[in-house]
């Protein structure tokens, strides 16, 4: 079997010696492929992102790329990991410096790394072409593009420095459904042509199902599910998974009919609840959820599932 090429190995991340960010994360990304996080806020989507990213490092566990800890790989050669690894932001205009010109602001990171300047620039020419940025686009400033514009050059600036994996933050936030479209179209054919391999950060659940193979749920701090994409929309195994997606009227399945609005606040890191995380949120929740946590286990349909009673909550659904 083909080693993945992201691997968080029993990640567990605290702030404070208190606050456990995340708890136990155990997730494998393949090579050329698109793996999303979601979940509400707070769930430590961006947490195991920026242990990745080696801005986060782990409190225990580890998080390897190709193989390598990535402690150990900052500490060897950072300069090579962070060509390997790059990221888009959320508000990619705010990325952007606004006394920077945009041909300086994406030839920043050649000069930061010393790359030879001038083989950067054939390559962004290149870059900038394929993603339809007009040569003229370089010496504006970033108040002077549009929101479309602005993502583009992001993907531009990621890709000048010809990395493996690229982690995008929420990277259609905030654009028109047709721009939405657009950029999407564009992302899967860049994985394509360049052999990308996506961490995608999204609460466009209409995002994620599109374009991403597998989807890890998280919540407060674990990954309560992990399925294809395509297996958990038909039919989330997880309550919370059953509840988050029910809430997204364009991704119910007919099977799901109704919205499943959960009960309480989020707990608090501070004090998580004892057993399963989520039964005090949990419609289908028994005695045994609230002394005993459940396993991250695999079951059908190659995907894993941190529950007592998986499917509980989908077959009720269904029923009613």
């Amino acid at each position: 079997m083909t080693a993945p090429l992201i691997a968080f190995q029993r990640v567990s991340v605290r702030f404070g010696g208190r606050v456990q960010a995340l708890s136990d994360v155990t997730l494998d990304v393949p090579a050329n492929a698109i793996l999303a996080l979601v979940g509400e806020s707070g769930s430590g989507k961006t947490t195991l992102c920026r242990t990745l990213l080696g801005l986060t490092p782990p409190s225990e566990g580890q998080v390897l790329f190709d193989g390598e800890d990535v402690s150990a790989l900052l500490a060897r050669a950072p300069e090579k990991f962070r060509r390997g690894v790059q990221m888009l932001l959320q508000d990619a205009v705010a990325s952007l410096s606004p006394r920077m010109t945009i041909r300086r602001a994406v030839e920043e990171p050649l000069r930061i790394h010393h790359l030879d300047l001038a083989a950067g620039r054939a390559r962004l020419s290149r870059i900038f072409a394929r993603l339809g940025l007009a040569e003229e686009v370089l010496e504006k400033y970033p108040h002077q593009i549009s929101g479309g514009q602005a993502r583009r050059v992001g993907v531009a600036r990621a890709l000048v420095m010809e990395p493996r994996v690229i982690v995008a933050d929420e990277p259609t936030a905030g654009l028109d459904v047709s721009v939405q479209g657009e950029l999407l179209n564009l992302l899967l054919d860049l994985k394509r042509e360049f052999g990308l391999t996506y961490l995608l950060v999204s609460h466009n659940l209409n995002v994620v199902r599109r374009i991403s193979d597998r989807v890890a749920v998280m919540y407060l701090g674990q990954i309560v599910e992990e399925a294809p994409a395509r297996a958990l929309f038909d039919a989330p195994a997880h309550p919370y998974s059953t509840a988050l997606l029910s809430t997204n009227p364009s991704v119910t399945a007919t099977r799901r009919r109704r919205r499943i609005v959960l009960r309480g606040e989020i707990p608090s890191v501070l004090h998580p609840p004892a057993g399963c995380r989520f039964h005090t949120r949990c419609p289908v929740a028994q005695p045994r959820c609230q002394a005993e946590m459940p396993p991250l286990a695999p079951i059908a349909d190659h995907r894993l599932v941190r529950c007592h009673f998986p499917f509980a909550l989908t077959m009720e659904a269904t029923a009613a």
